[in-house]
């Protein structure tokens, strides 16, 4: 990707980080990005080609700040836990993605267009999640019981959830990862 491109990502993820959806316009996020508005319109046709590349920047992104260190081949469920929990950092990065992917994920209702998308890529993040949970049941730790794919579901429900209020203020970061592994023990077992 071009470096000009990645600067418009970058900007547009800020601006509807800071502004929503509602506050993105062209000519804003062309002076954010210190480009012209042609070149936006050049490398993505229209304001809905912009953000649909914007939420494929922001879910890159985010496989960055999510890397666990555990090894998942090792111990899947503790690789689990700590790529959930990382969804839940206090740094700029993962306050601004979180933001701008609730924003992205809220506008849907509204915007059908992006739909298809975001299913694709909460398809993947659940398909991921429910291998690592058939994974922990395979080596003892998981309950045997569970459905790796209804577990995967609430979890990153749960986690979207849990973000969205602690980013608008209503439940502190140190709560939030606190019912996290809560509910990580009700879906997987102690």
């Amino acid at each position: 990707m071009s470096a000009r491109r990645t600067a418009i990502l970058e900007a547009a993820a800020r601006v509807i980080a800071q502004r929503g959806i509602r506050g993105l316009r062209v000519e804003e996020l062309a002076e954010e990005a210190g480009v012209s508005t042609s070149l936006i319109y050049y490398h993505f046709r229209d304001r809905a080609g912009l953000l649909a590349r914007t939420l494929d920047f922001i879910n890159t992104r985010a496989e960055h700040y999510t890397q666990p260190t555990t090894d998942p081949d090792t111990d899947p469920r503790a690789h689990l836990e700590e790529m959930l929990l990382l969804e839940l950092q206090d740094t700029p990065a993962v306050v601004e993605n979180s933001t701008a992917w609730g924003e992205l994920r809220s506008t849907a209702v509204f915007q059908p267009e992006l739909r298809d998308q975001l299913r694709t890529t909460t398809d993947s993040w659940n398909n991921y999640t429910s291998n690592l949970i058939h994974r922990a049941q395979q080596t003892g730790r998981a309950t045997p019981d569970a459905s790796p794919d209804d577990a995967a579901d609430r979890l990153t429900a749960l986690v979207e959830g849990l973000s969205k209020r602690w980013l608008s203020g209503t439940l502190t970061l140190e709560r939030a990862c606190c019912l996290l592994r809560g509910a990580i023990t009700a879906e997987l077992g102690p």
